[in-house]
C-alpha cells in the first residue's frame, strides 16, 4: 500500500530526576551532598532509508514517545542517557510542525537525518546544586520535560521526469517500456492507484528517474477522480513529460485534454507549469492517429512533440535521448526556499511570550512553557526547594505582573494542577 502523508504527536523523552542523598560514611560526620544527575530523555530522529518508498510504516501510529532518562543515583552516580528513537523515512520525505507550518526538514539525500524533537536534560542531583552559601541543598532537580510536536509527515517523490495525462493514454506502458518498472497495466480507467518509479538509462550510461502518475482529469486539483492526491509528487520533478492519447481512440479530443491537464497543473500549483515541458503523443499506430497529429502541432508551437507508439515500441528511444539532454541543462533546485523553513536556535530559544496570567474562579492562572517547565522540574520536598521555585518564578517577572494586576496576600495562584497562596 502506498501512504504519502500522515500526521503524528511527537513526545521526546523526559529527563531522569536528580538524586536528593547524603554521604553517608563511617566517622565521616557531616558527609554533604551525595546526589547526582538524572540523564537525558531520548530526542526523536528521523533518518532516510533508501530501501523505503512509503510511509506505511507510520500509519496506524498516532504518538510517538520517547524514552526518560535514567535517574541519577546516591554516591554521586549519574543516570544514563535514554536511547534515541530512530524513524526511518524515504528520500523526499518532508516534516512539518502544524503548529507554526514551518518545515522542520526536507530529507532528499541518502545520508539526511534530522532531530525532530529533543529530549529533555536529566535534572541535578543535589551535589551539583551545592554552591558557596548553600554547600549541602536539601533538594533535587526533577528531569526537564522533553519537547512535544504535532507533525505532519509528507512524501514527495524525488524523481527527474513526471509523466503526466489523462487516464489510459498509455504513461504505464512508456514506463515499462523504459526502465525496468513493471506497473499494472490494463484497458480500464485508473489502473495506476500510486506513483511508480522507474530508471531509465540512455546508451550513453547517463540515468535519470521517471514517474508515472496517475491519470487526472477534469476537476482532479478539486479532488475529482483521484483528485490531487499524487499531483504533489510532480512538485520536484524538473521536467513535465505530457502524455496525450494522439488517436483520439475514446472520442476524446487530443487538444482538450491538454488543455484540461495544464488547467489542473496550474490550479494545484502554478511554479509546476515553468518547468521544462514536452509532449508525447502515443498511439500513432492507430489509422487516423497521423492526421490529428498535424493539426495538433499547428495549436502547439512552442514545446517539442514527440509522435511514438508504446506498445510497438516506436519513438521511445529519441524520447529517452532527449529528455537526458534537457536534464543534463537544468540544474537541480531545492523545493522551497529558506523562509518556509524553521530557524531551529529561534524557536527553542526565543520567548516572544514566555507566560500569560488570566484571572478564573477567583484564581490567578498562569499559563506559559517556562513557567510549567520550572514547575515540573521543581521536586518539592523541603521547603527550601519551594522557595527556590518561587525565586525563579520572581526571576521571571510573574510577581511584577500579578501585582499589577492587584494581587492581594492569600490570593491563589494556580500552574498546571498546582495551586499556592501568594505571600508579597
Amino acid at each position: 500500500m502506498f501512504i504519502d502523508e500522515v500526521t503524528l504527536e511527537l513526545e521526546a523523552g523526559n529527563g531522569g530526576d536528580g538524586c536528593l542523598a547524603y554521604h553517608r560514611e563511617k566517622y565521616v560526620e557531616f558527609g554533604g551532598p551525595d546526589g547526582g544527575n538524572g540523564g537525558k530523555g531520548s530526542d526523536i530522529v528521523f533518518v532516510v532509508d533508501q530501501g523505503l518508498n512509503t510511509l506505511i510504516d507510520l500509519r496506524y501510529q498516532k504518538v510517538i514517545r520517547g524514552k526518560k532518562g535514567e535517574n541519577g543515583g546516591g554516591k554521586g552516580q549519574h543516570g544514563r542517557k535514554a536511547e534515541d528513537i530512530i524513524i526511518k523515512v524515504p528520500e523526499g520525505t518532508i516534516i512539518k510542525d502544524l503548529e507554526t507550518n514551518l518545515i522542520i526538514a526536507d530529507l532528499t539525500n541518502k545520508e539526511d537525518k534530522v532531530v525532530a524533537v529533543v529530549g529533555g536534560r536529566g535534572g541535578r542531583g543535589n551535589i551539583a546544586l551545592a554552591t558557596r552559601t548553600n554547600l549541602c541543598p536539601t533538594y533535587a532537580e526533577n528531569g526537564e520535560p522533553g519537547e512535544v510536536r504535532k507533525v505532519k509527515i509528507e512524501l514527495k517523490l524525488l524523481a527527474d521526469v513526471g509523466l503526466v495525462g489523462m487516464p489510459s493514454v498509455g504513461k504505464s506502458t512508456i514506463i515499462s517500456k523504459i526502465s525496468a518498472a513493471k506497473p499494472k497495466i490494463a484497458a480500464y480507467h485508473f489502473t495506476t492507484l500510486r506513483p511508480n518509479l522507474g530508471v531509465v538509462q540512455t546508451k550513453d550510461k547517463r540515468n535519470y528517474v521517471v514517474a508515472d502518475l496517475p491519470g487526472l482529469i477534469k476537476g482532479a486539483s478539486l479532488g475529482d477522480g483521484l483528485g490531487d492526491q499524487f499531483l504533489k509528487h510532480i512538485e520536484r520533478t524538473r521536467v513535465i513529460a505530457h502524455i496525450i492519447d494522439i488517436s483520439g481512440f475514446e472520442g476524446r479530443d487530443p487538444y482538450e485534454d491538454y488543455l484540461v491537464i495544464n488547467e489542473e497543473l496550474k490550479n494545484y500549483n502554478s511554479a509546476i507549469l515553468e518547468k521544462p515541458q514536452i509532449i508525447i503523443a502515443n498511439k500513432i499506430d492507430i489509422e487516423g492517429s497521423l492526421e490529428k497529429l498535424e493539426s495538433f502541432k499547428k495549436k502547439v508551437k512552442d514545446i517539442p512533440i514527440f509522435p511514438i507508439s508504446a506498445e510497438q515500441n516506436i519513438g521511445l528511444d529519441e524520447v529517452i535521448e532527449h529528455l537526458a539532454n534537457m536534464l543534463d541543462k537544468i540544474e537541480k533546485k531545492p523545493l522551497y526556499s529558506e523562509d518556509n523553513f524553521e530557524k531551529h536556535i529561534l524557536y527553542k530559544f526565543e520567548q516572544k511570550e514566555v507566560f500569560k496570567i488570566f484571572k478564573e474562579d477567583d484564581k490567578f492562572v498562569v499559563r506559559g512553557e517556562l513557567p510549567e517547565k520550572l514547575l515540573k522540574m521543581t521536586r518539592f520536598s523541603s521547603e527550601e526547594a519551594f522557595v527556590r521555585f518561587v525565586n525563579k518564578l520572581r526571576r521571571i517577572g510573574i510577581d511584577d505582573e500579578l501585582e499589577k494586576m492587584k494581587i492581594q496576600d492569600g490570593d491563589i495562584v494556580k500552574i498546571l494542577d498546582f495551586e499556592f497562596e501568594y505571600r508579597k
